[in-house]
């Protein structure tokens, strides 16, 4: 009975907040697009190379970058002409092609709200917008800067505000151009906001639904950045983002997962997650997720906090970050740890210089590396085709 007045008192609290949080509103059921990007079936449909194209909806991110492997500079040129869609969206397709591809697309659609994609400089990775639309934006360079970030965010973030001026620090494009520029460079992000997230704090929030979506792309995603060669991310994953984790964590390519301003991962603890990477955890004072109650009933709320003690999750300090929005912020400690994160500077108690070691997790890549390259021969990185 106590905690079924506890799960009815997060619903008050959730419908409170919208009312009371600037910007946010409650929204109405979102729909999660799923499935294989647009064009597929013309994709399919191709004979040219007088072989079968490897299939968006069933083949994985390695047989993908195999089929690659295969091809010539003028096929790769002629696929990408022809199905912009398609390879834009492809995970385990070169990265360059992916690029090219997503800049045909966007320009074809004659759509003004998506022009400052198409600005130079800008490296589209991904780009559907079909629904509230779906983008992943690269900074650096993915298979030459060693180590790689991907900011998953939360509710109210789609194709057309991924990247908005407004609250900076609280979108993927701000905050993971925000991680490159305070490690100096020396890391590539990815703001990837490849799934339909919630829309304001309503029910889709409280639930599980789109996060489930969510974590299959996340899984794939982080697939395809290892059969390019990429190697395996650190996940920032804020909010709403944290449940797509959660719930992505025993199958996603990843070395570190950060949860901050969660409202839960779907898991009692961090060993319930089934996961191999390091899980992190990190919530100011200030933030107004700590009001909402950390259950889980019939499906409504997402679990124990990740930045409880009884949770098992390593603590990122947070003492200067402000609200929900505010870990990215130039000068706090928290972008201070999480660049030490993302770089693999991590002691046994926690970020900074003096790692636990980063030798250690680069000898684990190496031999996951060789394994893969082994199953996967034509996908491995720098062999002749």
């Amino acid at each position: 009975m106590r905690r079924y007045r506890r799960t009815l008192i997060t619903a008050a609290l959730v419908a409170g907040m919208a009312g009371s949080t600037a910007g946010w509103a409650v929204g109405g059921a979102q729909r999660a697009v799923t499935g294989p990007p647009p064009g597929s079936a013309a994709w399919r449909a191709d004979g040219s190379l007088g072989r079968a194209l490897p299939d968006p909806a069933t083949a994985s991110p390695y047989e993908v970058a195999a089929f690659y492997a295969t091809l010539t500079p003028a096929e790769r040129r002629e696929l990408t002409r022809r199905h912009p869609t398609v390879v834009g969206n492809l995970d385990g397709a070169p990265v360059g092609q992916r690029y090219e591809a997503n800049d045909l697309a966007i320009r074809a659609t004659h759509d003004p709200r998506f022009a400052r994609l198409t600005e130079p400089g800008r490296q589209i990775l991904a780009f559907d917008p079909r629904g509230r639309g779906q983008v992943a934006e690269v900074y650096g360079d993915l298979t030459a800067d060693g180590h790689i970030a991907v900011v998953v965010p939360g509710a109210d973030i789609d194709l057309n505000s991924f990247d908005r001026r407004r609250d900076p620090y609280g979108t993927p494009a701000g905050m993971a151009a925000s991680l490159r520029k305070a490690a100096g460079g020396r890391i590539a992000t990815v703001a990837w906001t490849g799934y339909t997230t919630p829309v304001g704090v309503g029910v889709d929030a409280a639930m599980g639904d789109l996060a489930v979506a969510g974590a299959e792309r996340l899984t794939r995603f982080t697939q395809g950045l290892v059969a390019i060669g990429a190697g395996k991310p650190a996940l920032f994953c804020h909010s709403y983002g944290s449940v797509v984790c959660g719930l992505a964590a025993k199958e996603v390519n990843a070395r570190d997962i950060v949860a901050f301003g969660s409202p839960g991962m779907r898991a009692n603890t961090v060993a319930d997650l089934g996961t191999r990477a390091r899980v992190w955890a990190a919530k100011d004072t200030t933030d107004w997720i700590s009001k909402v109650p950390n259950v889980e009933f019939a499906g409504l709320g997402h679990g124990t906090d990740p930045a409880d003690k009884a949770f098992g999750a390593r603590r990122v300090p947070a003492t200067s970050a402000h609200g929900h929005t505010g870990y990215f912020a130039p000068g706090t400690d928290s972008l201070d740890a999480f660049v030490d994160i993302a770089r693999g500077r991590i002691r046994r108690d926690g970020p900074g210089p003096g790692t636990e070691t980063a030798e250690a997790a680069e000898a684990a890549e190496t031999s996951e590396a060789a394994e893969t390259a082994e199953a996967y021969p034509a996908a491995a990185p720098g062999r002749p085709r």
